[in-house]
């Protein structure tokens, strides 16, 4: 116990912690809270579940993740230069969202969103290789766990906070605030230390491109690999997909109740989660956790179908919100973790932007899905489908045992000295 709470004091963790939260808030502005936002105009709930579109430049990022490791800003290094850029452009997108309303121009709405989705996504490619690059090994489930509280602490903030803040003042305030507080996300750009050893910046985009991608694939069972980071997460991303507007329209919950209670519940059950997820790691390995937290996280979407038999029973909400953040947020540590050890050091910008894009594959591709699902056959559907959704990822999962473990170990020694030149900071 000594030795994880020391964790804490270190610099890197706690930039990580600080660049988890820059990450993290864009998404919601761009996810469920702009969700909210069509839910409260006439919109029909199909068109609010193609909304979920907006994201797909998280699942393609890594098609532009190579340019952003070949080009190195001349200010603050290859990694925070660019991190600097994109908390830049994207302050100025939100604050384009303002001009707008979905009543009067939701394709303009929609267009900007696309936006932030992009410049966010572009963020979280160098926060990524950054944190893979800058954390020790052994601090890797931590500091996965410290980078997903960040992250939500924003999205308590951008899906939270910005409701509360809708329902008072109204969206531009909303939209306005965000912007300012991504401003102040700049600060842990100018803080994070730098990497112990960098790789030296690739001359031609052949090395940054296609070197990584057949790195990855000469490696036993990569195929496997990659389907296992799609369906991972697949059903936990469908029971969320149209998680706003089932508490809006068929619970009746004002914006401030999901933002104060929901959000709050959510929260700490994410805190609790990730953080008791990275410690089980450590413990357990990879395999045992990652299937232990995908039957709890499968399970814990179906806790929702309670509120179909209570109604509008705020303490049953928070508790199903609670205990299904939980649950997510063990899977999620573990996760993330996982991609960070899946990453051979030398291509973890190209590397890590190819995995978790394809993590965010079924995030972007069940919006649709569920809006389709949940306006045919109903809410009970919605929830049991996201159950059955699970059970290809677990499935994949156990025909990698042993792999990815043995995996992730021979990444911690993968990169050749003379790839690495010291860093003096």
């Amino acid at each position: 116990m000594k030795n994880i709470l020391s964790i804490f004091t270190e610099r890197r963790i706690a930039v990580t912690l600080m660049l988890g939260f820059s990450s993290g808030l864009p998404l919601a502005l761009s996810g469920g809270t702009l969700q909210a936002w069509f839910a409260k105009s006439n919109v029909s709930l199909k068109e609010i579940g193609f909304v979920g579109l907006a994201a797909l430049p998280y699942t393609f990022k890594f098609v532009w993740a190579p340019l952003m490791d070949r080009w190195v800003p001349p200010f603050l290094g290859r990694r925070r230069g660019w991190i600097l850029i994109c908390q830049f452009l994207l302050c100025a997108a939100l604050g384009s969202m303002v001009l707008f309303t979905p009543d009067t121009h939701p394709k303009a709405l929609f267009f900007l969103a696309c936006l932030v989705a992009f410049f966010s996504a572009s963020q979280d490619i160098v926060i990524d290789a950054y944190r893979t690059d800058v954390l020790h090994a052994n601090e890797r489930p931590m500091g996965a766990a410290m980078a997903i509280n960040g992250y939500r602490i924003a999205m308590l903030v951008s899906g939270g906070m910005a409701l509360v803040i809708a329902d008072v003042w109204g969206w531009s305030a909303a939209y306005l605030s965000m912007v300012a507080i991504m401003g102040l996300g700049t600060i842990a750009t100018f803080l994070g230390p730098n990497p112990e050893v960098e790789i030296v910046p690739p001359r031609r985009i052949w090395d940054c491109t296609v070197l990584p991608f057949l790195d990855f694939m000469k490696r036993p069972q990569a195929w496997w690999i990659l389907l296992f980071i799609v369906f991972y997460k697949l059903g936990d991303a469908f029971a969320g997909a149209l998680s706003q507007t089932f508490l809006i329209r068929e619970i009746q919950m004002t914006l401030s109740e999901i933002g104060v209670m929901a959000k709050f519940s959510g929260f700490f059950g994410t805190i609790f989660g990730t953080t008791a997820g990275a410690v089980l790691v450590v413990r357990w390995g990879w395999f045992r956790a990652l299937l232990v937290f995908g039957v709890l996280q499968a399970l814990s979407n179906l806790v929702y179908m309670i509120l179909l038999w209570t109604g509008p029973n705020y303490l049953v909400a928070a508790t199903a919100i609670f205990v299904e953040n939980f649950c997510g947020g063990m899977g999620a540590a573990a996760f993330t973790g996982l991609i960070m050890g899946l990453c051979n050091i030398r291509f973890s910008a190209f590397q890590y932007a190819l995995l978790s894009s394809l993590s965010a594959v079924g995030r972007v591709i069940v919006g649709p899905m569920a809006g389709v699902i949940a306006h045919e056959y109903g809410w009970t559907a919605y929830f049991i489908a996201s159950l059955v959704l699970s059970v290809p990822g677990l499935v994949l999962l156990i025909i990698l045992k042993g792999g990815l473990e043995a995996m992730t170990r021979s990444m911690l020694v993968s990169a050749s000295e003379e790839d690495l030149v010291p860093v003096t900071t």
